[in-house]
């Protein structure tokens, strides 16, 4: 199975940790000149991409909020196999390997993707969102539905709703880590995970939704169950989601840092948490896939959903939560599969 990749090495300059070893990350100069004159630039992503049959419409995996490309490692390998598909999946801007700026919005980032996409060879495509990503794509096919063949939001919807509530908190606590100079990695890692659950630990006191596990070594966050491991004792849900922010704790020249440009994010989360206003309707196929445990989609979304997806299909996965994808990976891929039929 053919690879492409495209990555961009992160400058070691701590990207948001708190020590004296680490200076301010360098970000890429804003295209709008700091006055708005001008639209902000597209990035080249970060991306990773599975060969498959050229005759069939690639499946384009985005990320969520704190997310990376590696999230969908297991579920592309699967998918590109089980389908004979190409499959794609990036690096938003401002995570995982792409390239820091601090220009962050979902026109900017539906921005990247026309870019991108065409470049690639891989219009019209089907695109696959979860949360922030989901939200990127609703947008891309509503701006460019010539590019996108079909459509699926991952538990997400346009329409701003209360689940993603915490991540003002997520972000603050990740640029208040505080991690000595000299430490050996594991204990570094052990010590931001201490101080992230001060402030995790407060948000989610709840039973976990999935077992988790993580491999450090690509950066991937899915349930044991996906492995093959039985799921035994499922630790408290503040430790998921702190394993799944860990995962943009990154070792750069021998050193921790956060690969996510937190600066960036703070400033725009506002934007972030809710999606444009558009008065355009996109007609193609789309599939709204929700976690059967997740609060992030309420059924009053559902008139706007409706009126800006009149096609859309609403299907919820059982026994999952806001991370479908990692918590029924096996689920996530036959319901997309169902709906590619």
């Amino acid at each position: 199975m053919l690879r492409c990749t495209r990555a961009w090495r992160l400058p070691l300059e701590g990207l948001g940790l708190h020590s004296r070893s680490f200076a301010r990350v360098p970000v890429a100069p804003s295209s709008s000149g700091g006055r708005g004159e001008a639209e902000p630039r597209p990035l080249p992503l970060s991306y990773s991409l599975l060969d498959g049959e050229a005759a069939l419409p690639a499946v384009i995996f985005l990320h969520g909020l704190f997310g990376c490309k590696t999230n969908f490692n297991s579920i592309a390998k699967a998918f590109s196999q089980q389908t004979g598909r190409r499959v794609l999946t990036v690096d938003a801007r401002n995570h995982g390997n792409s390239p820091h700026s601090p220009d962050m919005s979902y026109e900017i980032m539906s921005q990247d993707l026309q870019d991108l996409l065409p470049q690639l060879g891989l219009v019209p495509c089907v695109v696959v969102g979860h949360s922030m990503g989901g939200r990127t794509a609703m947008l891309l096919a509503l701006q460019r539905p010539e590019l996108v063949e079909r459509l699926i939001a991952v538990d997400i919807s346009p329409v701003e709703g209360t689940g993603s509530s915490h991540f003002p908190a997520y972000v603050a606590a990740m640029r208040t880590v505080n991690i000595p100079d000299g430490l050996p990695r594991s204990r570094a890692r052990k010590l931001a995970d201490e101080q992230l659950s001060s402030v995790v630990q407060v948000i989610h006191p709840s039973p976990p939704d999935a077992v988790v596990d993580r491999d450090l070594s690509r950066d991937e966050w899915y349930p044991q169950s996906a492995q093959g491991t039985p799921p035994t004792a499922a630790p408290p849900q503040n430790l998921a989601v702190r394993q799944y922010l860990l995962t943009n704790l990154v070792e750069v020249d021998g050193r921790l840092a956060w690969r996510l440009n937190l600066d960036a994010l703070a400033q725009h989360l506002d934007k972030l948490l809710t999606f444009p206003q558009r008065q355009e309707s996109y007609l193609g196929p789309t599939l709204f896939l929700l976690g059967g445990n997740s609060q992030f989609v309420h059924p009053s979304h559902h008139p706007e959903i409706m009126r800006l997806f009149p096609r859309a299909q609403i299907q919820t996965v059982p026994n999952a939560g806001h991370w479908i994808h990692a918590e029924r990976p096996q689920d996530f891929i036959d319901a997309i599969r169902g709906f590619l039929v």
